[in-house]
């Protein structure tokens, strides 16, 4: 078979799939905002592909595929990712793929082959981390297990709220000099679409913890080790420490501690506990405006995805 990306008039396989989808958008299958979706979903598949040394569309195959959409599967246990988006990329490859084979592409599942399921979209359990001393605790043995890198983004997720890559990725010196100078922390590396977001310094616990980072980070760029990309480092260090943090404070692991963060948060903005500990919602304003404050602090764009870090609003 030749290599030209089935004659979609480029040899980049990125900008080939992307004429595929304008093609579809011409004949009005599909329309000029949806192909826009689409291109940059296939784009993200593409880095993938390149990097396992792929280079033509010709030689892309559903295993591929389905390896690509396991890591995604990880990505969303880990809370990196939310499972809507995750299948969404996917069946993004599987539309490009069948546009550029005319319908010739053996589709994979994204949730079948993949394993990326759908979580609840309500928490009901209290999250793990909640109590501050045991949790400490348990930071404590994971570093004297030799895990600092990963109790301090343990640390990073409970205290600001942060992903696990947006704190793999985080300047924690930096991060510390801006918030002793305004009382906040700008985040910018590794966040969900690219999104800019701010998060507040409301107590020392915040500073102790990017103090500890910052230390740990020591001349590097951030805390994901320097001789090591950040795939080596999620598929490797961070995911020990996951294991880790689950098997000291149960749950699950990383973004337990992200609504541990949510839940405090929404007492400190209400006054009351979080639904999922059985609070009572007093004002409903109250609690949307609290919604919506820690939706921005925890990088979502959606006031109801809070509910699966706080319960549900009864």
């Amino acid at each position: 078979m030749g290599r030209n990306n089935f004659g979609l008039r480029s040899r980049d396989m990125g900008k080939a799939g992307e004429f595929a989808l304008n093609q579809a958008a011409r004949s009005g299958a599909i329309s000029y905002s949806t192909a826009g979706t689409l291109a940059e979903r296939w784009n993200q598949f593409v880095e993938h592909a390149k990097s396992d040394g792929t280079r033509w569309m010709e030689d892309i195959r559903a295993d591929q595929v389905r390896a690509w959409g396991r890591d995604l599967a990880d990505q969303v246990r880990n809370g990196e990712m939310s499972p809507s988006y995750a299948q969404n990329l996917v069946s993004a490859v599987n539309t490009v793929m069948n546009l550029a084979t005319k319908g010739r592409w053996d589709s994979v599942s994204p949730t079948k082959a993949c394993g990326i399921a759908q979580r609840s979209a309500i928490r009901v359990d209290a999250p793990s981390g909640m109590d501050r001393s045991a949790f400490g605790a348990a930071m404590e043995s994971l570093r004297e297990s030799g895990l600092h890198r990963q109790a301090s983004i343990a640390e990073l997720a409970r205290d600001l709220g942060l992903r696990s890559k947006e704190a793999s990725m985080l300047d924690a010196r930096a991060a510390l000099a801006e918030a002793r100078e305004r009382g906040a922390i700008t985040v910018t590396e590794g966040t969900k679409g690219g999104r800019e977001r701010e998060i507040p310094i409301t107590g020392e616990h915040q500073i102790q913890a990017l103090e500890r980072a910052a230390e740990i980070q020591g001349d590097g760029r951030n805390l994901i080790p320097s001789d090591q990309t950040w795939k080596e480092w999620r598929d490797g260090g961070l995911r020990d420490g996951r294991e880790a943090v689950q098997e000291a404070i149960g749950g699950h692991g990383y973004h337990d501690l992200r609504a541990a963060y949510a839940c405090e948060r929404y007492e400190a903005l209400t006054g009351h506990d979080a639904p999922v500990f059985g609070g009572r919602i007093e004002d409903r304003d109250l609690d949307r405006e609290a919604r919506m404050k820690i939706s921005e602090e925890l990088g979502h764009g959606r006031i109801d995805v809070v509910a699966e870090y706080l319960g549900g609003r009864g």
